[in-house]
């Protein structure tokens, strides 16, 4: 069959089966640990998180707006794989079907791409928080914020939509089986029946192309910052560093992956494997442990939310 008349084949392919981790049972029971606590305490910290920033009236600035935006941003992203992932850990038979496969996957990039973006402008806040001090309230202003709330929704789900639909037009009658546990767009590709070099070079640059320009905002804005803080008095250096350090961590464990995993041949290797784990169960838990612990206005809200909660309790 030419290669004309595969490509005006529809998906033939009806289910995907996946290998997931391992076949050894003592791994699959730590790894249905590691991710049913995973899920557990994803949603209880970052949703407290933005409970606590919406009770305390000190916290109603762009940053905290910002980092509630990350907070749901991680409960939705833990919710489109680990759910599935838990099933499957215990199950002979972990397939899903194609449909499913491609709505995974589009809320995956919907998530990743838009908290990409999210970090980018949380960079730049900061930024004019340290820099221009003066003006901070006047160039992050709500009405500001929302309109990049607005932008970066929106730019996660025009990258999310064009590499769903790059997949989606390729014909996959065969194979169905991904050596992962859970669906993205690289296991996926490999299953067309046909050539996916152009196909391949147009995702990595689509992804490199936002990796490479988020990054470099970020690299210049906290090195704008860090030339800024050696004139300012030692306390006030003291927590915009502390904050820094907070949103580097975040951004070099959330890019780390994302470059990993787009920057080398759609190969399966045990690599891969480890890292998606990562991504999948420990990131989603660093807003709640980061954020609160090396912010002293968030610890500090969440004990006086914390000890109004035991009051009412108490009554």
């Amino acid at each position: 069959m030419e290669e004309a008349d595969l490509l005006n084949q529809t998906t033939s392919m009806k289910y995907i089966w996946l290998r997931g981790l391992s076949a050894n049972q003592k791994v699959q029971m730590t790894v249905f640990a590691l991710f049913l606590t995973s899920y557990v305490l994803t949603p209880i910290g970052n949703i407290l998180i933005v409970i606590t920033i919406i009770y305390d009236r000190r916290l109603h600035t762009s940053m905290y707006f910002f980092l509630s935006t990350l907070s749901f941003i991680d409960v939705c992203h833990s919710t489109v794989t680990v759910p599935k992932m838990l099933r499957d850990t215990w199950s002979e038979e972990k397939l899903i079907s194609f449909d499913a496969c491609v709505t995974q996957m589009f809320f995956l990039h919907l998530f990743a791409c838009t908290e990409i973006f999210l970090l980018t402008v949380m960079a730049y806040n900061r930024y004019v928080a340290v820099c221009k001090p003066l003006r901070y309230m006047t160039v992050m202003n709500w009405k500001v914020c929302v309109l990049l709330a607005v932008a970066l929704w929106t730019g996660g789900t025009i990258h999310s939509i064009s590499l769903t639909s790059l997949t989606i037009k390729l014909p996959h009658c065969g194979p169905d089986e991904i050596d992962s546990f859970f669906r993205d767009v690289p296991q996926v590709i490999k299953l067309a029946c046909t050539v996916t070099h152009i196909i391949e070079i147009l995702i990595v640059t689509n992804s490199g192309l936002i990796f490479v320009v988020c990054f470099v905002v970020l690299v210049v804005s906290h090195a704008v910052i860090l030339v800024s803080l050696r004139q300012q008095i030692s306390e006030g250096r003291r927590k915009a560093l502390s904050t820094c350090a907070a949103h580097l961590t975040i951004v070099t464990l959330f890019l780390g992956h994302c470059i990993f995993i787009y920057s080398h041949p759609y190969t399966s290797l045990l690599e891969d494997k480890v890292v998606s784990v990562f991504f999948t169960t420990v990131t989603p838990l660093r807003n709640p442990i980061i954020y609160t612990l090396r912010n002293e206005d968030t610890k500090n809200a969440l004990n006086k939310f914390m000890e109004r909660l035991e009051g009412r309790a108490k009554k």
